[in-house]
């Protein structure tokens, strides 16, 4: 009965989506690539306030409800106004859709494996649908709170509707990465040149090399930063001359961005400079002080949720100390230690062998021998060399700000050997990669003797010559698109198909995916075993996952037993939970408490010092 229910919310639900699209459209007018971003983000926003206010569940419901009226009303209008639906799908629309199907439906056999899924991303998700609020100061399962919940809301939002699993929290996050790279393609005006959107298409492929350590795959939001601010590229450069549409059509994409992480700020101010830089240049029709006036308001209303945020923190997290805040530094670092943190950094950044540093030596490699040989033969005096020396600058301006993280910010132990850096590089790699790729995208189109429309279609080229490098030029995109899709497929798939292998997996066939009433936490105390293979215990991975399954903030983790203190040790706790054994672990524990030791629960008795072990069934088979 539930998984009944459970579908046809599901259907009630993209039906609300649907009500929401058709009914910006109708509004607004932006094109259809800007739509879905659009709405995604607009609802995340609606719902993130919601949360704020403390009302997150009926404002989830309010805005579901409010979808499925406006798709009610505007389809009762198209069923008066025509006698039947036309469905037309472009060559690019059909690719398009197949390739949406054909990663959905492999994230929906994903589940979560990476750490930060577990420390933070999806405990908090899992948190949210338990209590329909979000996380208090109290919440003992959280370590770090100070983390802005834009995405977070927006899974929750779905969750709520299709189902409190794993693999549609995937889900979610990966419709707002796909709607982005659809709004990518807005930039595009002559829709019958498929050499722009195979050009395109293999520009938005490449960025996936980018991407192997944040895969979409999970809910990490660094993939998500420099993909939003090239969705608001897009939709400033469409409508350069019309900010309307322009600040309309950018608005929620920024806020969400403001609100995805600590540092979405940086991508959203970089984004809504590019929007500004547009709208003051060819906007001609708008007095200069009116202009001044939208963007301030504009500004004001994109950093909302930002500021916001900053106010939450400040009131309902006041007690609550903060990974990387200023304020809250145990200790300052000494000058060789900046010195050393600081030559590590360069080391790492011109390490050639690196992907982000590779990307941003071929990248500029590239751009600038397309630019070269625009300037000698073609002669079409492309506006590439603007985007990358601008592009340049941010990432200098960026690399520089992540160095004052790590000196001025990040823990002294987190510093000293960069954490996190291949995914803070990679985000403004793909954005670096992405910017040039969409600018070479509009010269190309440019770059056409005739525009469509000038003559009819199968003329609109300068010779038959022409024309056979077009189409050999299409072939090769493709070609190239689809072999770098299919890596990245196949990445995703290779993750799926060794789940069996991994600690969540079997953490999870052990103690069950825990879903308690109103949200109370488990108060027992578990003690969890496995051998430290890849530094899965001392690093804290294994207590992370227990913590998410169990539902619990007691989670700690042992390696090895020590035989004199094994009593002592258990009778701290109500559980031990073997994840993983080995040939000591079953050997003492056979020796002092009868067990066979092999993987599950174990019941934690204690009295007058003597301690007994007793084997549980485990939650799932």
């Amino acid at each position: 009965m539930t998984a009944i229910l459970a579908f046809f919310s599901t259907i009630l639900l993209i039906c609300s989506f649907l009500g929401y699209m058709l009914l910006t459209q109708k509004i607004t007018g932006i094109r259809q690539e800007f739509v879905p971003v659009f709405v995604f983000s607009s609802v995340a926003c609606i719902v993130y306030f919601c949360g704020l206010a403390g009302i997150l569940f009926a404002g989830s419901v309010t805005v579901m409800v409010g979808g499925l009226i406006a798709f009610g009303i505007l389809l009762a209008k198209r069923l008066r106004n025509e006698s039947h639906f036309r469905i037309q799908l472009s060559l690019f629309g059909f690719f398009w859709l197949a390739g949406n199907l054909f990663f959905f439906s492999l994230l929906l056999r994903s589940e979560l494996t990476h750490y930060d899924n577990f420390s933070h991303w999806a405990i908090v998700v899992k948190q949210m649908l338990s209590t329909d609020a979000f996380p208090a100061s109290s919440s003992n399962l959280i370590d770090f709170k100070n983390y802005p919940l834009g995405i977070s809301s927006f899974i929750y939002y779905v969750c709520r509707f299709a189902g409190n699993y794993q693999q549609v929290m995937i889900l979610a996050q990966g419709i707002l990465i796909f709607s982005c790279f659809y709004a990518i393609f807005g930039i595009i005006t002559e829709k019958k040149r498929f050499l722009l959107y195979a050009f395109l298409g293999l520009g938005c492929s490449s960025l996936s090399f980018f991407n192997i350590t944040i895969r979409i795959n999970n809910l990490l939001v660094d993939f998500l930063l420099p993909i939003y601010t090239l969705a608001i590229f897009a939709v400033a450069y469409r409508y350069s001359g019309d900010h309307k549409r322009a600040f309309t059509g950018a608005l929620p994409i920024a806020a969400l961005l403001a609100i995805t992480k600590s540092t979405g700020i940086i991508f959203a101010v970089i984004g809504l400079v590019f929007l500004f830089y547009m709208v003051f240049i060819h906007d001609s029709y708008t007095s200069g002080g009116r202009k001044l006036l939208l963007v301030l308001i504009t500004l004001l209303v994109a950093i909302l949720p930002y500021l916001s945020w900053s106010w939450h923190m400040k009131t309902a997290f006041s007690d609550v100390e903060n990974k990387f805040d200023f304020q809250n530094m145990p200790e300052e670092k000494t000058v060789e230690q900046i010195q050393e943190i600081s030559y590590l950094f360069i080391r790492s950044s011109t390490d050639i062998s690196t992907r982000p540093a590779m990307g941003i030596l071929v990248f500029n490699l590239t751009a600038a021998g397309a630019i070269i040989f625009d300037f000698l033969v073609l002669k079409k005096k492309w506006k590439l060399w603007k985007a990358l020396i601008a592009l340049d600058v941010v990432l200098i301006l960026y690399y520089a700000g992540i160095l004052g993280l790590y000196v001025f910010s990040m823990p002294l132990d987190e510093a000293m050997w960069l954490a996190g850096f291949e995914r803070y590089a990679s985000s403004i790699v793909v954005l670096f990669a992405g910017g040039l790729v969409m600018t070479a995208a509009v010269d190309i189109e440019n770059s056409f003797y005739y525009r469509i429309g000038q003559v009819p279609d199968e003329q609109a080229f300068r010779s038959v010559g022409s024309k056979n490098r077009y189409q050999k030029g299409v072939l090769a995109c493709m070609a190239i698109a689809v072999t770098l899709l299919l890596s990245e497929y196949n990445g995703i798939l290779s993750i799926v198909r060794t789940y069996d292998n991994s600690l969540p997996y079997k953490i999870s066939t052990i103690t069950g995916d825990r879903w308690y009433k109103n949200g109370e936490e488990d108060s027992k105390r578990y003690l969890f075993y496995a051998p430290d293979r890849d530094s899965q215990v001392t690093n804290f991975y294994m207590q992370y996952v227990g913590r998410y399954y169990l539902y619990c903030p007691n989670v700690d983790g042992i390696c090895l037993f020590y035989e004199d203190n094994m009593n002592n040790l258990l009778s701290g706790y109500d559980y031990l939970i073997v994840a993983e054994g080995d040939a000591n672990e079953r050997y003492l524990l056979r020796k002092h408490y009868g067990v066979s030791g092999k993987e599950g629960i174990y019941r934690v008795e204690s009295k007058d010092g003597q301690v007994e072990l007793i084997f549980e069934e485990s939650e799932e088979k």
